[in-house]
């Protein structure tokens, strides 16, 4: 795991900023939501989910999730070769945090009135049914 200080401070500002080394950067947190909410995924189906995402980037973001044990990579000794990539149990303890991450986001884009897509429309209110049938 690659650090930017030699060491932190518990309880300050210092975990938020340890923090976001992990999981910052564009296309991160959009990852690990996509495995949080599909699971198990396979490269060009995370490709698929953001198709502006180009491959070498996508692979550079894995591997830095991979190397700092937010997901595990498998790879199956199969021709052409089959990977999977999934949570580790790491990955699965930020679910609450991508989840409120995702909530606020939502209450932000609509609060500026952003542009919001007919699909994410429809998607909102299909999460909003789930969440009132499970209450």
């Amino acid at each position: 795991m690659r650090r930017r200080h030699e060491s932190y401070e518990l309880g300050s500002g210092c975990a938020v900023e340890a923090c976001l080394e992990v999981i910052g950067g564009k296309w991160k947190g959009v990852i690990l939501h996509h495995l949080m909410t599909r699971g198990v995924l396979r490269f060009n189906e995370i490709q698929r989910l953001k198709p502006n995402l180009s491959p070498r980037i996508l692979t550079a973001q894995l591997r830095e999730l991979e190397q700092d044990g937010l997901i595990v990579r498998k790879v199956y000794p199969v021709v052409p070769p089959k990977v999977e990539y999934s949570l580790s149990k790491t990955g699965e303890s930020l679910k609450p945090l991508i989840k409120a991450m995702q909530d606020w986001g939502d209450e932000h884009l609509l609060r500026t009135n952003a542009p919001i897509s007919h699909r994410a429309k429809a998607s909102e209110q299909r999460n909003e049914e789930v969440s009132n049938r499970q209450s």
